[in-house]
């Protein structure tokens, strides 16, 4: 197993550990809220982690099959886990800061352009990763 699959597979590891660390501060929240309701942005990084660790697990696997470098497996897997994780970490920020607004309402650097690199990053390395299984599994 090469490092790229060790490092998604640690990572898909770590985002459902949060998930479910997310979980305890969701129960928390909803244990003292008047409503039984957690933070809109607390609900979302709980079920956001629990997603993008099953999104690492498939990425490993696809990477099995991949018919390109370790460091190339390396940077189409790392962009990718590198915008999970700040997506993750900064629903959590807005959930503990108990932002009841769109963080989207304001336009900024990162309402804009780092939605774009968000993009770019996450659909350009998962792209270039099931292509590689494609490549290999049905066209090689």
């Amino acid at each position: 197993m090469n490092l790229a699959i060790k490092m998604t597979l640690a990572a898909s590891g770590i985002f459902l550990l949060v998930g479910m660390l997310g979980g305890i501060l969701k129960y928390r929240a909803i244990m003292k809220s008047p409503q039984h309701k957690a933070p809109l942005y607390i609900d979302m990084a709980h079920r956001t982690a629990f997603l993008y660790s099953f999104a690492a697990l498939v990425m490993a696997e696809l990477l099995k099959f991949s018919p390109y470098s370790e460091k190339v497996q390396l940077v189409i897997s790392g962009v990718p886990l590198l915008f999970f994780a700040v997506a993750i970490g900064e629903y959590f920020k807005l959930g503990l800061q108990n932002k009841i607004t769109n963080q989207f309402e304001e336009r900024n650097f990162n309402t804009t352009w780092g939605m774009l690199f968000l993009i770019i990053g996450e659909l350009g390395g998962v792209g270039a990763i099931v292509w590689g299984f494609i490549s290999t599994q049905f066209l090689g």
